[in-house]
């Protein structure tokens, strides 16, 4: 099936549900589903219940869409996202953020567990995505080009919108919460990195390492979506320090600074309202 008739039929059957319009698409990483309970939720559809939508499968991922509002503003929530070492074809990993797009969603705000590549990170801190390096996994625009969605060769010289990371930036200094400021890269997973894997990508100027994120912002700018995005920093990575990598240290530390983390979110996105 066609990319485009896998998107206009998942459309139509959550329209089916819902006429809700998001004014902004937020992506729940690992560990930070949690932020769902402080919404107002209009309406819930998991993923299964879409015709031909790919499925999360990786605990602490819900595997749902939230409709609702976040401090008055309207958003669709991916409660759980689908990433690339799943088995999905990268066309199908990014299928849910072009729904959030043809759903009405003007800005993206992602968020994700990381590991810290950066020596003086710790492990809890938040890092405001600046830029990424996405060379490690297919790019999700490969193929015909969807002209309904953007052009052929879309620019990738700000990905992350000065604006909205200026308004995270302030609304931390707002709560006295520290953020870190950084370069994100994506591998494909499921395996963590080795240790002289971290030292390379550390030499191409990464400041954290994760699994999702990078596909999803190249295809929102494609659409013309503005975007925005928070690392945890879960764990040091491969070779920073001895202690072996698990996803359950990763769970253990996104729910220790979900409070913290949650707020932030929040606070960012109520100003946003006025974009």
């Amino acid at each position: 099936m066609k990319i485009l008739d896998k998107l206009e039929l998942a459309l139509a059957d959550i329209r089916k549900k819902t006429d809700f319009v998001p004014k902004i698409g937020l992506v729940l990483g690992s560990g930070l589903g949690g932020l769902a309970d402080d919404m107002d939720i209009v309406s819930e559809i998991s993923y299964s219940e879409i015709s031909d939508f790919p499925i999360s499968t990786v605990s602490g991922h819900a595997g749902k869409f939230l409709f609702g509002y976040i401090e008055d503003v309207p958003v669709v929530v991916m409660q759980g996202r689908v990433h690339y070492y799943e088995g999905y074809d990268i066309h199908d990993v990014v299928l849910p953020i072009r729904i959030m797009g043809l759903l009405g969603a003007k800005i993206l705000f992602l968020t994700n567990a990381a590991g810290g590549i950066r020596r003086d990170f710790s492990k809890g801190c938040l890092m405001v995505i600046r830029d990424h390096i996405s060379s490690l996994v297919p790019s999700p625009l490969i193929g015909p080009n969807i002209d309904e969605l953007g052009v052929r060769f879309p620019d990738m010289s700000c990905v992350y919108d000065e604006e909205l990371c200026t308004i995270i930036k302030n609304s931390a200094n707002e709560l006295s919460i520290n953020v870190e400021e950084g370069v994100y890269i994506q591998t494909s997973g499921p395996n963590y990195e080795t240790p002289a894997e971290i030292r390379a990508y550390s030499l191409w100027g990464a400041d954290a390492v994760g699994m999702s994120t990078a596909c999803e912002a190249m295809t929102a700018r494609h659409m013309g979506i503005r975007v925005c995005g928070i690392s945890c920093i879960t764990n040091m990575a491969a070779g920073i320090s001895d202690a072996p990598l698990s996803h359950a240290e990763v769970k253990e530390t996104a729910d220790r600074v979900g409070k913290e983390f949650a707020s932030l979110v929040k606070h960012s996105v109520s100003k946003m309202k006025s974009l």
